[in-house]
């Protein structure tokens, strides 16, 4: 509450508001093809193109991967045409996207949901272009809360799981694009009108170059950093892209049962949003908790308890024939831990790269994206070649061994090198 009380009288508070609006918007339309996979495949299979477990998996990762690479791209636009112009140009791209979708309905094809998905990137990119713009209002002591409103976008992919589904079986998977687009629409009015950029009296641009990243690229820590969140972010939001898929492959019948039984539904995509949703939440919630956390004990051994809960428990769905529930609540601390792991990371990075933490925060959030990309991509390619998804499952479970491993192999040089004069714990 303090922190809130201390931005009264401070900043712009329509930017802000229209920064946490924006990116919570963007988050919730990046993740749309996630709980509506089931339906658009059916859409695909009535006009006789039968999509594989591959392509399935591709199609649900494009947004992913080309959230991560524009991340970077719109981070330049916010240095060369400013964050505001930079916003409205994505926006208008995402509702492009939306529009397309909506307007083919039922006859649209898979390449052409593929150049939808690319244009839903420009969504997942909006991490780039909202912090900046909201932080830049603001004094160094109240970056933390003000970063905090304006990223808590991640609760939007909870909603996706919870409305899309019933919207879909309402009016047809194409009304969510429709419904989408809307809503996108008035949050571009919106913020064409309410969000301004920081003038030179509050903030002083430092435009980053190439060589910049270039710089921070051949630094060793960065890829660590990068493996790291590679496995927490990517880890996130690829079992969140996914996580409609393998409930439905997996569990459909004791989904379609409790559902007729408990709720009085007969669609079970509805109960698989549902019970997406549910574990989703999460690790959508948990991220601040998992800083707080790492800020007591230190980024590193918080690292340990959380990368060690994820490894076990992804092994455990690997290894073992779960029961429907008992299978949902491993998945719900399985992202549980992966939200927490996000904020620790996030903990370590600061304090190793201060004066570099806006460059920083693009290559460790591509990397988060590209990590996610390559989880669904590994999921889907166990699916068509096991017909399941234990080895897909005991890959993601040895990665994290990996980056365990590496917290071992940096965490002695870490705390006597540049974590000794940090100010926190390591």
């Amino acid at each position: 509450m303090a922190g809130f009380k201390a931005l009264k009288g401070q900043g712009h508070f329509p930017t802000l508001f229209m920064a946490f609006l924006y990116f919570d918007m963007s988050f919730m339309v990046w993740t749309m093809l996630g709980p509506l996979s089931t339906e658009i495949a059916e859409a695909l299979a009535a006009h006789g193109e039968v999509i594989s477990a591959g392509q399935k998996a591709t199609l649900l990762s494009l947004p992913i991967l080309s959230g991560a690479i524009l991340r970077i791209v719109l981070g330049f636009g916010v240095d060369k045409m400013g964050a505001k112009l930079t916003a409205l140009i994505a926006q208008a791209i995402v509702i492009a996207s939306l529009l397309m979708a909506y307007m083919q309905g039922n006859s649209i094809t898979y390449n052409q949901l593929l150049i939808v998905a690319l244009g839903l990137g420009f969504a997942g990119a909006s991490f780039a272009v909202a912090l900046p713009q909201a932080g830049q209002w603001y004094p160094p002591k109240l970056q933390g809360v003000v970063l905090g409103i304006a990223g808590a976008g991640n609760i939007g992919v909870v909603l996706d799981f919870i409305f899309a589904p019933k919207i879909a079986e309402k009016w047809g998977w194409e009304s969510v694009f429709g419904v989408g687009a809307v809503m996108a629409i008035l949050v571009f009015i919106a913020y064409l009108f309410l969000a301004k950029n920081a003038p030179a009296s509050v903030y002083k641009p430092r435009p980053k170059k190439v060589s910049d990243y270039l710089k921070l690229l051949r630094d060793k820590d960065t890829w660590w950093f990068n493996l790291f969140y590679a496995i927490s972010f990517g880890g996130f939001v690829g079992f969140a892209g996914y996580m409609k898929v393998y409930l439905m492959n997996t569990y459909q019948a004791d989904m379609s049962s409790f559902g007729v039984n408990v709720f009085h539904e007969p669609n079970v995509k509805v109960i698989a949003g549902y019970f997406g949703a549910l574990t989703i939440f999460a690790g959508a919630v948990l991220r601040p908790v998992g800083g707080n956390i790492a800020d007591k004990i230190g980024g590193v051994k918080a690292l340990y308890f959380f990368y060690g809960a994820v490894a076990v428990l992804a092994a455990t769905l690997a290894l073992i024939d779960l029961p429907f529930f008992v299978a949902i609540v491993v998945l719900f601390f399985i992202m549980a831990n992966l939200g927490m792991a996000n904020g620790a990371v996030f903990q370590l990075v600061p304090q190793r790269f201060g004066k570099d933490i806006g460059i920083m925060t693009g290559i460790v959030g591509c990397a988060g994206g590209l990590g996610g990309t390559a989880l669904i991509k590994t999921l889907g390619w166990s699916k068509g070649a096991f017909d399941g998804y234990s080895v897909g499952f005991m890959i993601f479970a040895a990665v994290v061994l990996v980056a365990i491993f590496g917290l071992s192999f940096v965490k002695t040089r870490w705390r006597t090198t540049w974590g000794a004069k940090a100010g926190g714990m390591i």
